[in-house]
């Protein structure tokens, strides 16, 4: 039976009402400060903190709730005798029901206030309280999540609170107090330059239950990380179409990670996280355009990615065809109006494209996690070691860093073919190098005469150069590094083609 509630929260959203109906049912409540004056404001019946601790808030309000009188009611095991008779002996009351939640502390820190201000965000008594009554669970009911406040107030009502409902609230509380600390511990490594810290602790908010993983036996769901701040497919808005799938997600977010590389107009067409065709032009519906003739045949249920408002032109393209999901930053109203008649079509939204300054990408190991920097230098004409007797003209270094860039997200090994910002073949994950090499010169379907050629990794052997020759490409771009790299270099200068070595290996397993 639930007779003491103590609620204390900084997310004040529907609190008044809960109050006032368990006020209704005889529910003493203890509250704290801001909280406190809201309710009375409300006319609602409230005993302040200090008038059961016997204490006056302390420190700015920085020590409040933090007392024996109060801790001891949470803690107490109500079948403990000895519990009860101490709680007795010094006159404190058990707490049945613990509303909390914190400070929030991702909003200030979000907004880069200075060090101190922040600290003033850290919650202390909040975490304490709500750790309390979850360890307690059997004999205090704990809420922090404002979405449960409807739901535990008809089971009070009714007087239906199963040790299930309260398992199931303890397990949410920990998750919060669990994550809350995360943030604040990963706030502290940023400020300590703690890139790759001893303990290394991540939280996810679930975005939504998945109709399955990667394929229809598996479950699966899509989190997102808290402190993601740029434009990507955790944080698109879903316009139209079906849920999106675990293979659409990975799908959707290769393509637009892929157009980000670029500040040109640039649509990506990816079929399972490669890209079939990527193009940059002076406006979006010709970058699409070229993008999906560079192999029209793959598009077939492709995603497609735009680094560019979607207009009603790229629309009445993309209308004809079939395609999984678009996702860019905006749909113009024509666009919208064209594409939504395709009511399976997924349509996403990223807002304007913001970009994090610190990436890191996780991959999942039997019993282990991953972690490394997502990051690979820009690279210019400056930075290109030309490494061959014929030194690449204007137009073949343009070719070279734009399908460089697209190496960078496609699958090892990986062989990218591009004319005038537009890829013509993609070889990609195959085993050898020379086969990626092929593969690129037979998907291109005899239009790499006169393509640049991007290797993510070096050269082993002269082959891929030698086939290379046969396709007509006339410069090629890699890392460089091999043992036989004298070899290589005096391939292409036997057929009369530019090479530069880049110093940066692109592997993407």
């Amino acid at each position: 039976m639930i007779k003491t509630a103590l609620i204390s929260v900084s997310n004040k959203e529907g609190i008044v009402d809960f109050a006032k109906e368990i006020a209704k049912l005889g529910i003493k409540i203890i509250s704290t400060g801001k909280t406190a004056k809201a309710l009375k404001q409300n006319k609602i019946g409230v005993t302040l903190v200090s008038e059961i601790t016997k204490f006056p808030e302390m420190l700015d309000g920085r020590l409040k709730s933090i007392h024996p009188n109060i801790f001891a009611g949470i803690l107490a095991d109500k079948k403990n005798k000895k519990h009860l008779n101490e709680l007795k002996k010094l006159k404190i009351e058990t707490i049945d029901l613990v509303i909390v939640n914190f400070y929030p502390f991702e909003e200030p820190m979000g907004k880069k206030l200075r060090i101190k201000d922040t600290m003033e965000n850290i919650d202390i008594g909040g975490p304490a309280l709500v750790r309390a009554a979850a360890k307690n669970h059997k004999n205090v009911l704990v809420v922090v999540d404002i979405n449960d406040y409807v739901s535990v107030l008809n089971k009070i009502k009714n007087k239906k609170i199963s040790d299930n409902d309260r398992i199931n609230l303890a397990a949410k509380a920990f998750s919060y107090t669990a994550r809350y600390d995360t943030i604040i511990n990963n706030y502290f490594n940023n400020l300590a330059k703690n890139q790759f810290p001893d303990t290394l602790n991540l939280t996810f908010k679930k975005i939504q239950d998945l109709r399955y993983g990667e394929n229809p036996h598996q479950s699966a769901s899509f989190y997102s990380d808290v402190a993601v701040n740029e434009s990507c497919v955790s944080t698109a808005k879903q316009l139209q179409g079906k849920e999106l799938s675990f293979n659409n997600i990975l799908d959707v977010d290769a393509a637009f990670e892929l157009t980000k590389e670029f500040e040109k107009p640039t649509a990506a067409v990816i079929k399972h996280t490669n890209p079939s065709g990527v193009a940059s032009a002076f406006t979006i519906e010709e970058a699409y355009r070229k993008a999906h003739e560079t192999d029209s045949t793959s598009a077939f249920g492709s995603i497609v990615a735009l680094n560019r408002n979607c207009n009603m032109e790229t629309a009445k393209l993309m209308k004809p065809l079939f395609i999984e999901v678009v996702i860019c930053p905006k749909f113009e109203n024509g666009a919208l109006e064209i594409l939504k008649e395709k009511k399976n079509l997924r349509l996403l939204e990223t807002g304007e494209i913001k970009k994090d300054e610190v990436e890191y990408d996780l991959k999942k190991v039997c019993g282990g996690l991953l972690l490394q920097t997502n990051h690979y230098p820009e690279i210019k004409e400056r930075d290109l070691k030309i490494v061959s007797k014929r030194k690449p003209t204007k137009e073949e270094i343009k070719n070279l860093i734009f399908a460089w860039k697209v190496n960078k997200h496609v699958k090892s090994n990986s062989i990218v073919l591009a004319k005038e910002n537009v890829t013509v073949g993609i070889g990609a994950g195959q085993m050898s190098r020379v086969d990626a090499v092929k593969l690129a010169i037979m998907k291109s379907e005899s239009k790499s005469h006169g393509a640049a050629m991007s290797s993510d990794a070096f050269f082993p052997f002269r082959d891929g150069i030698d086939e290379a020759a046969k396709a007509g490409i006339t410069a090629i771009i890699q890392p460089g590094g091999s043992i036989r790299d004298e070899e290589v270099v005096d391939a292409v200068n036997e057929y009369n083609i530019a090479m530069v070595f880049t110093g940066t290996r692109l592997f993407r397993h």
